[in-house]
């Protein structure tokens, strides 16, 4: 069976999407004036963390100037800042903070990644990206062999979450709204649960507070086995 390691490589050499490969690596040349002495990272971005992770993590992609430019997902933006001060005040991380691959980040039990690969044009994929992208992710799944919970982060995290699932049993999508906290036990036993995504514009509005989201993670923890 392929490896992380391996799935890593070929998702880091993926192609697939021409709209895709346009824009991140346009992004990845004309960058933002604060980073201009990055070199941007500019191509698929694969999960990460622990191998023997309990808890995953689900993202939609990785932000323009965020993963796209620093190779991680959750690194070097606002989503991220929010994030992983929610996580490590609830002990699944080592340190609050997520700026770079060489920052000395841990997640502890936990592994994380995107829905999609690679930044879609105004955060907004194509449901073909989407399907192109899917066998990626359900790859991740499959060798991640601890996985008791999944914490999908935003709508499109959580649907392609249900895909994950409808490839694999009869289940009707409309009998897994998304909604914020709601907890679902899926068909093989593992458990999903939906959360808003913590973008910027959730956060200023309050829609998704710091309070809520260490809330949720406790919660999370708890019903993944996560000490």
């Amino acid at each position: 069976m392929e490896s992380l390691h391996k799935l890593k490589q070929r998702i880091v050499e993926c192609r697939k999407c021409p709209r895709l490969v346009g824009f991140r690596e346009s992004v990845a040349r004309t960058k933002r004036k604060q980073f201009m002495d990055w070199d941007y990272w500019g191509k698929p971005v694969p999960g990460y963390g622990s191998h023997d992770a309990k808890l995953l993590i689900v993202g939609l992609a990785p932000a323009a100037h965020g993963g796209n430019r620093t190779g991680r997902v959750f690194t070097g933006d606002k989503s991220a800042e929010f994030l992983f001060k929610c996580m490590y005040d609830v002990g699944l991380s080592n340190q609050p903070n997520s700026h770079s691959l060489d920052d000395g980040l841990l997640l502890k039990d936990s592994f994380m990644t995107p829905v999609l690969k690679c930044v879609p044009p105004g955060d907004k994929p194509k449901s073909e990206e989407l399907k192109n992208c899917l066998p990626y992710f359900d790859s991740e799944i499959n060798l991640l062999r601890n996985i008791r919970c999944i914490l999908a982060l935003g709508k499109i995290a959580f649907d392609g979450c249900l895909k994950f699932w409808r490839k694999r049993y009869d289940i009707r999508v409309k009998d897994y709204p998304f909604r914020h906290e709601n907890v679902y036990k899926m068909p093989d036993g593992k458990i999903l649960i939906g959360c808003y995504h913590p973008s910027p514009r959730n956060v200023n509005t309050k829609r998704l507070t710091h309070q809520q989201m260490v809330s949720l993670l406790k919660m999370v923890k708890r019903l993944a086995g996560v000490s």
